[in-house]
């Protein structure tokens, strides 16, 4: 009843940029926080980028300056924009989202993943 659906992942040349969405669908009443988070094959996730339901915001140091996270409260839906990408930005990209749902109760839920690799 609630699932979140990633997109936008995708093969790209060094230095390209892609975005990618994250779109909350069923029973939500309200989203709290966005978060990003990625990983490699035989690495532990990390957060990659986090906004609260005010819209500030939180970067990992590797992605500063190059990403940028944002959100759409009208269409439930959280965005990555990824410029000048590296390919140690390889990785499958993955949302998470605290939800507030009409009885004021919350949970955390995950989406399925986007992969993401970057070409030398």
């Amino acid at each position: 009843q609630v699932q979140l659906v990633e997109s936008g992942g995708g093969l790209v040349q060094t230095g390209g940029s892609l975005r990618l969405s994250c779109t909350v669908s069923g029973s939500t009443f309200s989203i709290n926080n966005f978060g990003w988070y990625r990983q490699a094959p035989g690495k532990q996730r990390d957060l990659v980028a986090y906004i609260s339901s005010i819209g500030s915001t939180n970067y990992a140091d590797s992605v500063k300056g190059r990403f940028t996270i944002s959100r759409d409260n009208a269409k439930n839906t959280a965005y990555l924009q990824m410029n000048s990408l590296k390919p140690e930005d390889t990785a499958i990209y993955l949302c998470n989202a605290v939800v507030e749902r009409l009885d004021g109760t919350k949970a955390s839920f995950w989406g399925q993943g986007t992969q993401v690799t970057v070409s030398s």
